[in-house]
């Protein structure tokens, strides 16, 4: 089993994923090889929550250019995480 501090990568803080956080749901960036039973467990361990549901989305890295050449940003995996009513919140995020 791999370390959970390196499954989460860091969370993502912004006006969509604030007005989910009265719903019970975070949002993180994880590592692109994480599972969803993976991603539970480690944020279940490091934040001493109950999760009860994971939702991940892919996303592909948008091409750059800087005159001639091209490049690529790098491609990352965000998760939803959805915590059970009876847990508390994540007090990462209280004093957004």
């Amino acid at each position: 089993m791999r370390n959970p501090h390196d499954i989460i990568r860091k969370p993502i803080i912004t006006e969509q994923s604030m007005n989910d956080m009265a719903e019970g749901k975070y949002t993180f960036v994880v590592d692109k090889k994480a599972n969803k039973t993976e991603i539970k467990t480690a944020i279940e361990k490091v934040f001493d929550v109950k999760v009860s549901k994971v939702n991940t989305m892919n996303f592909t890295g948008k091409l750059k250019r800087m005159g001639r050449n091209i490049g690529r940003r790098p491609s990352w995996k965000k998760a939803v995480v959805t915590l059970t009513e009876d847990s508390k919140g994540i007090e990462f995020f209280e004093g957004m």
